[in-house]
């Protein structure tokens, strides 16, 4: 796979051979930060959904530039110089995910393989305690990964000419069924 997109940086910056994998206290400061970006508007997005629309924009054709995805991820009022902590980590894990899709692994257990973010809600839910899971009952809960599913058709629906079909009627189908 041919990475196309670069995140907001310089790219001899970002072309690092091994960048320092994100940890659990990584993705926690990422969510804090959407946390504290959301009490100002409320339509930013979870990490999940952030990190779906990511590997779409690393996986597109041609490289969309942050100053076009950020204001369509975190709205017109995003200034990265505002959110460095952000930027930063943000980088770091563009480059793991373009990592990971260009390594050459055999198994999903080979530790270069990408392994989104994503959270097991329903899991989690159904680990509590019953009487805090009849808090929850009747309420809509997100399957596996559904949120990440839903911020990478975010993006590819923002830049719809960069994932149309190709002309091979077999390519399109399989494309389609990947999609779907």
């Amino acid at each position: 796979m041919t990475i196309t997109s670069a995140p907001d940086t310089d790219p001899a910056n970002v072309a690092t051979a091994d960048p320092v994998p994100l940890g659990p206290d990584d993705f926690d400061a990422l969510d804090g930060d959407l946390d504290a970006m959301r009490e100002t508007d409320e339509e930013i997005p979870q990490w999940e959904f952030c990190e779906g629309f990511m590997a779409a924009l690393v996986c597109s054709r041609r490289p969309v530039p942050a100053e076009e995805y950020w204001p369509v991820l975190l709205g017109d009022g995003f200034v990265a110089a505002q959110h460095m902590e952000f930027v930063w980590r943000w980088k770091r894990r563009w480059r793991e995910i373009e990592q990971g899709l260009d390594a050459d692994v055999q198994s999903l257990d080979d530790d270069r393989t990408w392994q989104p973010e994503v959270l097991d809600t329903r899991g989690a839910i159904a680990s509590l305690p019953e009487d805090e899971r009849t808090d929850i009952e009747g309420e809509a809960i997100p399957s596996f990964a559904q949120v990440w599913a839903l911020g990478f058709m975010y993006a590819v629906e923002n830049w719809p000419e960069d994932w149309a079909a190709p002309r091979d009627k077999e390519a399109t189908q399989m494309l389609d069924e990947a999609l779907q």
